[in-house]
């Protein structure tokens, strides 16, 4: 399969325009549902300086015995003991923000499975495990419902359709909103389009719910579709994110870059760092991550002093990461 066609983004340039009813502006989203579908994010960003959200999903259901190439959201169904044991795990290393199990819940990477029928139930589930185990310890943390990529490659680079793509993100978050979480965290994208056709999905279904958006800058200070940190917090914000910043990637120091780039670029942007735990490793057929917890916390340190104020970790990532970075930045 040929590697798609990298879009070399102007770093200076306005987000295109857009329609201002798909993409409202934050005093329209805040007086959506009466204030209610914004009200937790706003109290828990006023709280602290630092929130500590969470860190990977994978890597722990890899560790509890998930095979590759085995869609992981089947695991809310079939393990959903598990599924919730590694939430709790996060919240009791201090996160505040946790992600549901669904970063490939949507029907196209579903499909690969033959479960393209099953989003709504399998989203939704997720949403309910993360929900009953943040209410366990005391539901002071939020829930956010995890969408990542599509699957495949917006029109004209690809061959999916924006306004397909606007709807299976949609569907998605439809799931997720009756599930009960608390925002959306549209993560691991590459390409402002289909960023964009995920916001208008969320949008379409709760204009008023909080939105963080993160992007995957691993390619020389660009993402893969060449997008830069400039390009994206100017977009983002625009088209109506709560939050935004960095996940995955090639370990911390690239990401502490990101975000003193963006932070330059938006003085008063709310920056989210998600780190992966270094550079992978392939030992016998999967990623392994080096990057200690005492490693993590000094980056994640750096992260907060160059301007993140949501800080967690992505691939390689475990609890004992996130106890350290709590331990060092939480307060």
């Amino acid at each position: 399969m040929p590697r798609p066609r990298r879009v070399m983004h102007d770093p200076t340039a306005e987000p295109e325009p857009f329609d201002p009813a798909a993409f409202p502006g934050l005093a329209e989203r805040r007086r959506a549902d009466g204030g209610a579908a914004s009200q937790r994010w706003l109290e828990l960003v006023a709280s602290t300086p630092t929130v500590i959200a969470d860190g990977a999903m994978g890597t722990m259901l890899f560790a509890n015995g998930l095979m590759f190439g085995d869609p992981p959201e089947v695991w809310n169904l079939s393990k959903p003991d598990v599924v919730r044991r590694i939430h709790r795990g996060y919240l009791d290393a201090g996160s505040r923000i946790l992600m549901t199990n669904t970063f490939g819940g949507n029907r196209m990477r579903l499909s690969l499975h033959g479960l393209q029928d099953r989003v709504a139930e399998l989203d939704q589930t997720a949403a309910i495990l993360l929900r009953s185990e943040v209410d366990a310890a005391g539901g002071d943390a939020l829930v956010a419902g995890d969408i990542g990529p599509s699957g495949a490659i917006l029109a004209p680079t690809g061959t999916l359709d924006y306004d397909e793509a606007v709807d299976i993100f949609a569907e998605q978050a439809a799931a997720l909103v009756a599930g009960g979480v608390d925002l959306i965290w549209i993560e691991t994208m590459s390409d402002l389009l289909e960023i964009k056709a995920a916001i208008e999905g969320v949008r379409r279904v709760s204009p008023g719910i909080a939105l963080i958006t993160t992007m995957t800058f691993d390619t020389r200070g660009r993402t893969m579709m060449g997008v830069t940190p400039e390009q994206a917090v100017a977009s983002l914000t625009a088209w109506g994110a709560d939050a935004v910043g960095g996940n995955c990637g090639n370990g911390p120091d690239e990401l502490i870059t990101v975000i003193e780039r963006m932070r330059a670029a938006d003085p008063d942007a709310v920056l989210v760092a998600k780190s992966n735990a270094g550079m992978p490793e392939l030992v016998d057929m999967r990623a392994v991550y080096r990057s200690e917890p005492s490693t993590m916390a000094a980056a994640a340190e750096a992260m907060r002093d160059a301007g993140a104020s949501i800080i967690g970790g992505c691939c390689g990532t475990t609890p004992a990461h996130l106890q350290a970075i709590a331990d060092r930045v939480a307060g």
